[in-house]
This record gives C-alpha cells, sequence and structure tokens, in this order.
C-alpha cells in the first residue's frame, strides 16, 4: 500500500477494512478484492478466499468475470474510432451491420413478433452508443413474445448455452423486430454487443485484437481479455450463484473448464471480460486524465466526456429509473444514478454518498467500477458472488458508503 497525505483518513480506511471483512466473516462473501486510489495514493484489500470451501486467499492479482462492467471498458473501442474519423456518430449503420437495416418495430412491446410498423427512420452509431436502438433486457417486458424470442435465439450472455460467433448472432438478431423505434428508448445490454460486431466489422480485426492494441497494451492492462489462459487459470476463482431462498452456494462457472477457460465465438462487450483490480484502476484512471496515461493519449478528451456525461433526455432518463428503482433488490441504491452516457451510468443528482459526475458501472457477478471527477476518486470492488442474493449488493454499497466517508480533505 502505497501511503500519500492526499487521499484517504487512517482511520476511513480502517472502518471500510472492518466492514469489507464482516461481509466476508458472515460466510455470505468468500472472498473479494477492493481498490481505492485518490490524489495518486492507492490502498488495496484483498479479503477472504477464493472459493467459499476455503482454500487459496484472495490476492492482488486475482481474476475476475467482470460481467456488465465490462460496459465501460469494451466502449473505448468505440470511441477510438470516433476520434479517427472512421466512425461518425450519426452514421447510418446499414453499411457494416446490413442485418439491421430495414427494420420493423413491434405496435407494442408485448404484442405478437408480426404485428410491427416500419421504422422511421435507420438505426445509427449514436443510438448503439447511447443504448437507444430499439432492442434490449427489458426486465419489465419477460413473458412478452420479443423476450421469449430473445433468449430463444441464444442472444443474451448469461443463458446455459454460449453465444454463438458474431455474424450467426446478428442473424439471427436480423430476424427480430424492435421493441421500440430507433432513438426513443434507453434499453440495457443488446446495443453492447452489437457494437463489439460493428468494431471488429469496421476495422477487420477481432473485437478482441483491436481493443487489446489500442486500450489494453497502452495501458498495460495485461490480465483483461475473453478469457483466461491455461498458466493463469489458478488466478481465477469460481462464480458462484446463491441460492435466494436458502443462500446455499452454486457453482455457476467453474475455472477449469468452465466458461472463460477458452476463448469465446463470440467476444461481447456487453459482459464477456475478465480483469484485475489495476488494470481497471488503470483504464478509469485515465478517463480521470480526460483520456492520457503515462503521457500517452489513448482517448481524446471530448471523446472522454462524451461517454462520462448523461446522453439521455428527461424521459429516457424516466424508463430507466423507474427500471432501477423497482429492481430493489439488484440495485440496492446503486442503479439510481439518474443518468447514462455511453457504456456507463452518470450520477445526475444526490441519492446517495456519491459526488454528482460520478461515473462507471456493476456487474450481475459482484463487481462495481466507477471513478469521481469531482473528488477524484477511483474505487473497484470485485467479488465472486453473483447477483442471485442480494449479498454482493450489500457488499458492493457499504463500500461505497465507507469508501466516501474515508475521503480526506
Amino acid at each position: 500500500m502505497e501511503k500519500g497525505n492526499s487521499g484517504f483518513s487512517e482511520t476511513g480506511l480502517r472502518r471500510m477494512r472492518e466492514v469489507l471483512g464482516r461481509h466476508v466473516e458472515s460466510g455470505k462473501i468468500p472472498g473479494l478484492v477492493a481498490l481505492v486510489s485518490r490524489g495518486g495514493e492507492t490502498h488495496v484489500e484483498a479479503i477472504g478466499t477464493m472459493r467459499h470451501e476455503g482454500g487459496a486467499p484472495m490476492r492482488r492479482d486475482t481474476i475476475f468475470r467482470m460481467a456488465s462492467t465490462s460496459k465501460p471498458v469494451a466502449m473505448a473501442a468505440a470511441m477510438v474510432l470516433l476520434d479517427e474519423c472512421r466512425l461518425r456518430l450519426d452514421d447510418l449503420v446499414d453499411q457494416w451491420l446490413p442485418e439491421l437495416a430495414d427494420r420493423q418495430v413491434l405496435k407494442r412491446i408485448d404484442g405478437p413478433l408480426d404485428d410491427t410498423v416500419p421504422a422511421r427512420r435507420p438505426i445509427t452509431v449514436r443510438d448503439l452508443l447511447t443504448s437507444t436502438f430499439g432492442l434490449g433486457m427489458d426486465m419489465t417486458a419477460l413473458g412478452a413474445p420479443i423476450m421469449g424470442a430473445i433468449f430463444e435465439q441464444g442472444l443474451t450472455p448469461d443463458l446455459p448455452e454460449p453465444m454463438p460467433g458474431p455474424d450467426e448472432w446478428m442473424r439471427r438478431l436480423g430476424t427480430l423486430p424492435l421493441m421500440h423505434q430507433p432513438g426513443e428508448r434507453w434499453q440495457y445490454q443488446i446495443s453492447h454487443d452489437v457494437l463489439s460486431v460493428l468494431v471488429a466489422r469496421v476495422t477487420g480485426q477481432s473485437f478482441e485484437t483491436f481493443l487489446r492494441e489500442r486500450i489494453f497494451d497502452p495501458l498495460g492492462m495485461k490480465d483483461t481479455a475473453f478469457h483466461v489462459p491455461a498458466d493463469k487459470i489458478d488466478r481465477l476463482p469460481a462464480l458462484y450463484a446463491p441460492d435466494a431462498q436458502t443462500g446455499e452456494f452454486h457453482v455457476w462457472d467453474e475455472a477449469e473448464g468452465g466458461r472463460w477457460s477458452k476463448p469465446p465465438a463470440f467476444q461481447g462487450s456487453g459482459g464477456g471480460l475478465v480483469s484485475t483490480v489495476d488494470d481497471y484502476h488503470a483504464y478509469f484512471q485515465m478517463l480521470l486524465n480526460g483520456g492520457t496515461h503515462g503521457g500517452e493519449r489513448i482517448l481524446s478528451r471530448p471523446a472522454v466526456e462524451l461517454m462520462t456525461t448523461n446522453r439521455l433526455t428527461p424521459e429516457q432518463n424516466a424508463a430507466r429509473s423507474a427500471m432501477a428503482t423497482n429492481n430493489v433488490h439488484l440495485s440496492f441504491g446503486q442503479g439510481q444514478h439518474g443518468g447514462w452516457g455511453m457504456g456507463m451510468a452518470v450520477r445526475t443528482y444526490r441519492g446517495d454518498y456519491a459526488s454528482i459526475g460520478q461515473f462507471g458501472w456493476d456487474g450481475g457477478s459482484g463487481t462495481s467500477t466507477y471513478a469521481d471527477p469531482d473528488k477524484q476518486l477511483t474505487g473497484i470492488l470485485l467479488t465472486q458472488v453473483g447477483m442471485s442474493a442480494p449479498n454482493s449488493a450489500r457488499l458492493i454499497h457499504d463500500f461505497w458508503t465507507t469508501l466516501y466517508q474515508a475521503i480526506e480533505d
């Protein structure tokens, strides 16, 4: 741990460690790694074990499945293409994604799949970047034919069967109508995976190769990838999905022979990355620095500002806030940010201890990654406990509550 005099109080850090330790001692969280940094001072806690029955201890370089916290990092690939004028915000996506040309839109969200009207306009790059292209995971529409079709076609990453390769995935997506008119409504998840395909087709490289060359390598993110190679697999814990009723630990994904032990058919920016606290710290610190790392420019300052400030209209935000507020078990205070930029949430009002302007996101595998320009603060908390029960959400909430108290001004 590096000591400084610009960041945190000793008392505050001690309290944070005690609160995190309590969650592990409760038996509900086998282990965690947390990194907090401010003003050049970085502090890391590794508490507990890799497996719920004990075994190897958590370490600073433990590799975690980042789930939806992949979104803010993978988004940088598209921003590089905007900076280089290889993509424009209002380009139509048809030329690269012909599967999304000439869309039909459902007349009503819960209606039959053939009860549609033509889309009022084509889908643009901007629609994909802001998650408003017309399709997404809508938890308020579970049971509707369109949501059933999304699951049946294997279009989301959390199903028992992994997603197919990018071209087949796009083909299946192209058979479905949109849920909403392009640009009309914010919807979660699917736009990020479409972006993975868009970046690959524009660059002629695999999505991971482009990310590695332009983002991961320049930032020194040596453990960030879409799978864990054999020589690092001992650093990946099992991922648990506790039973919501009994709290019993079920293994959702084993390290050896599990989903992340080999390269996936689909490199999805919606939730496919694995990483470490130090790799994510490098990325979020780059955003706090306005796009630079160690004197090298990774993204332009305007690109960073576009990503990390609210892009949604008040109407779009109302729907998003309602989703967060009504999913109390999941959001647990997180999620009620008020805004969304590109690939991440943005705080537009003071709903808890975090400052307005804080940006980042949480992941369903028990991960939380945010930076705060006002306080020049980065916080990263990684666990191996999925959100099937509220345990990791409560831990994440307590992490941020104690972290903001630990700031020394």
